[in-house]
């Protein structure tokens, strides 16, 4: 248990992968089997999942929306890219999303491949009809979260936030990833 709280401090959202080392299907599926175990609301189990390997990958790369408060930055460069998607999907005549096992699903995986030497970034800021489309995913699935995946390929740090500090990511010059985070002080109400 005492490795915990540090598997939880290196579960970040990575942005750049190395590409040139694929993911495998059993890997993937592995995390989904995990999220598949996880509490869920109810125990009504509503998500499926859609695992994105190999070339299809290409087909829902463009439609993925990479790091808003990095201004300028248009999303990992190729050599970047994740080399896997699992896609959290819902039913989508379910007319609200079940938001809170979309979250213990995706945290469950993020901390699943961290455990495992991988990294993931949760994109919810996705074009979900082109990505529908290049799929050919059924109507009846509403696409609720895109997991990219594959190993880190940047060094992400978290820094303690000051009153008043703006929250926002940033890199420095030397490409580091900067995260602040409030205080558990601050935090506590």
């Amino acid at each position: 248990m005492n490795d915990f709280p540090d598997l939880v401090r290196k579960a970040r959202s990575f942005r750049r992968f190395v590409e040139k080392e694929p993911l495998g299907e059993a890997f993937l599926r592995s995390l989904v089997d995990l999220a598949r175990i996880a509490p869920c609301s109810g125990n009504l189990q509503p998500l499926r999942y859609r695992i994105v390997l190999g070339p299809a990958c290409a087909k829902v790369f463009p439609h993925l929306r990479w790091a808003a408060r990095l201004k300028g930055w248009g999303g990992p460069k190729e050599g970047e890219r994740p080399t896997g998607y699992i896609l959290i999907l819902s039913p989508a005549a379910q007319k609200n999303p079940p938001l809170t096992d979309v979250g213990i699903a995706a945290q469950t995986m993020q901390l699943a491949a961290t455990a495992a030497g991988f990294g993931l970034c949760q994109l919810g800021s996705i074009d979900r009809p082109a990505i529908q489309q290049a799929l050919a995913l059924p109507a009846e699935w509403r696409i609720d979260l895109v997991l990219a995946v594959g190993r880190p390929a940047e060094k992400v740090i978290l820094d303690e936030a000051k009153a008043g500090q703006t929250l926002a990511y940033y890199r420095t010059p030397d490409d580091v990833h900067h995260v602040p985070k409030l205080s558990l002080d601050d935090v506590l109400v």
